[in-house]
């Protein structure tokens, strides 16, 4: 077997074998049972709670859990935005990089708040060591934000009627401290011992392989890609992200980091299952999920194996693959292997350069970012599937002629109304804002770095990158001026909030209804069958919803270059 194919094999098997238990440990914490870093965490967050005069027992109904998440999140994004654009004259500054324009603060601040992390600028020179440590900041409550909303839905989901579903702050802070803090010192660790800066001494001089004496930055870079992608957030401390050496130095670093972005979504879906001690449910949701992940994962990496037909044609050798944009150090299947994990989970890091990627490659790593259904980021990802759940169950009573029920309880209009806008809302931002930049080629086309087709490409993937909350980009795109910092922004904005209160408004709904025990003639949501209709359902609505746009771009590329 091919040892990088072998190497993505094993990676995968691994993060599998440990999201299993890992999501055991999720459950109990947000139930509230013993674990074994009680002893550790119980003192700091009892300083935490009487510090800040939180009640962390006071029960909210998902009201009151929407109002404090957004409320705390506009905290954080004026704080952000101040840091950002006053980073030159504030400490930690040792390369003396200048503050950011007030629309690049503004698309930083709440692209960070909103764990997407589109960066429209290198990390080495457009920022100081405060602001990147504010960001790893955000890395963490963003991550533990949407962590602490997927376990309202797991609390909503139980067999009760209530309107009490756990306090807000207590299990955003449990999601900080018990989940991401220990993963991330332990995957900082391991960076750092294997070449990843953690320092706070400014550039320092190298001598290069040319034998050019050149200043490369260095910084708390250890710490930052630990978190950034334990919470699927994936921004870079570098401008080129997880392709650059210091932020990940060779094969074992390339492995630790896909496992780290990949556990937490992965455990949240077994967490669901011991949470409601309905494991079975957890299986049919990770078998769709998987299914859909493998998709597109395996064509991914026999296109991008095969090479670039243009290249072969002009006698280049193409029997590695095709190479442009790709570290040699990781070859073209472990690049074409995170390309396609990076845009399923949302955590938008790259370890290649996307935009150099084959036509239908970059279909697929646009179609990832559509589906919005696969793994997804840290709690997130569990949110956007619980739409298709709602919209699957709807659908199938309506086949079989009986009222829709999920879970014990039933399924209405206000469940369906809601769970349509939050559907239809994803491919709303993505079309209409790729729509608009189309139509003023005055302001975009000189930001385009090709035309034709593939710059059609390049606009679509950026919106899509932003409504998904992935954050990264085909990087043709000179995407650091008014129209994009703006636009992409209020994408940012309504495509996190809408898709979390949407999902948490139903569960709340649900909360407060009657439970119905199952009998003879309940549609089981746990059976293969179903898991196949929530599958068909996400196929349907992303085909027919991008299918155009895609023709227009990455299919109309790929036929240019037979």
């Amino acid at each position: 077997m091919n040892t990088e194919l072998f190497g993505i094999i094993a990676m995968f098997v691994l993060t599998v074998a440990f999201a299993i238990p890992f999501g055991k440990y999720i459950a109990k914490v947000y139930a509230g049972e013993k674990t074994s870093f009680d002893p550790v965490f119980n003192p700091i967050e009892k300083l935490f709670f009487k510090i800040s005069g939180i009640d962390q027992n006071a029960e909210m109904n998902w009201k009151q859990h929407m109002f404090s998440l957004i409320t705390i999140n506009m905290v954080w994004f004026v704080l952000g935005m101040f840091v950002l654009m006053n980073q030159g004259w504030l400490p930690l500054n040792p390369d003396g990089n200048p503050g950011q324009t007030a629309d690049l603060a503004f698309n930083t601040s709440i692209s960070f708040v909103v764990n997407c992390n589109l960066q429209h600028y290198s990390g080495e020179s457009g920022l100081s060591y405060l602001s990147q440590l504010f960001l790893m900041f955000l890395h963490f409550v963003t991550a533990g934000t949407g962590m602490a909303a997927a376990a309202v839905l797991f609390m909503a989901l139980r067999e009760r009627t209530t309107d009490k579903l756990g306090n807000f702050y207590n299990l955003m802070v449990k999601s900080c401290t018990r989940i991401l803090l220990p993963l991330s010192i332990l995957v900082a660790f391991i960076l750092a011992f294997n070449g990843t800066p953690m320092t706070f001494d400014g550039k320092d001089t190298i001598i290069n392989m040319q034998g050019d004496t050149v200043q490369v930055s260095t910084g708390p870079v250890a710490a930052f890609v630990a978190i950034k992608h334990l919470g699927t957030n994936g921004g870079g401390f570098y401008g080129a992200n997880s392709a650059h050496p210091l932020e990940n130095p060779n094969y074992l670093t390339n492995m630790v980091e896909m496992i780290a972005q990949m556990i937490i979504p992965m455990a949240m879906i077994f967490a669901f299952g011991f949470f409601l001690k309905r494991r079975k449910m957890s299986w049919m949701i990770f078998g769709v999920m998987t299914i859909g992940f493998l998709l597109l994962t395996v064509p991914t990496i026999i296109w991008e194996n095969g090479g670039n037909h243009a290249i072969t044609a002009m006698g280049i050798d193409n029997s590695s693959g095709a190479m442009e944009g790709k570290e040699v150090r990781f070859g073209s299947t472990a690049s074409a292997f995170w390309s396609i994990a990076t845009t399923v989970i949302s955590t938008g890091s790259i370890n290649s350069m996307h935009d150099s990627f084959t036509p239908l490659s970059g279909m697929t790593q646009l179609l990832a970012m559509m589906t919005n259904a696969f793994y997804g980021g840290v709690g997130a990802g569990m949110l956007n599937f619980f739409i298709f759940i709602i919209l699957a169950v709807f659908i199938s009573g309506l086949m079989v002629g009986r009222t829709p029920e999920f879970m014990g309880k039933k399924i209405e209009a206000r469940e369906m109304k809601i769970a349509m806008i939050v559907a239809l809302l994803h491919p709303f931002l993505i079309l209409v804002g790729t729509a608009l930049a189309a139509a003023f080629p005055t302001i975009t086309s000189a930001t385009l770095a090709n035309p034709g087709f593939h710059g059609f490409t390049e606009m679509l993937y950026e919106y899509t990158s932003s409504s998904a909350n992935n954050g990264s980009g085909f990087e043709g795109l000179g995407d650091n001026n008014p129209w994009w910092n703006i636009t992409t922004g209020f994408v940012l904005i309504l495509s996190r909030y809408i898709p979390i209160i949407g999902p948490i408004a139903i569960a709340g709904l649900l909360a407060n209804k009657k439970y119905i025990p199952e009998s003879a003639g309940t549609l089981k949501t746990d059976s293969s069958t179903f898991g196949i209709m929530i599958l068909a359902v996400i196929v349907i609505i992303t085909a027919l919803s991008f299918f155009p746009a895609l023709t227009l771009g990455p299919i109309a590329e790929y036929f240019t270059l037979r």
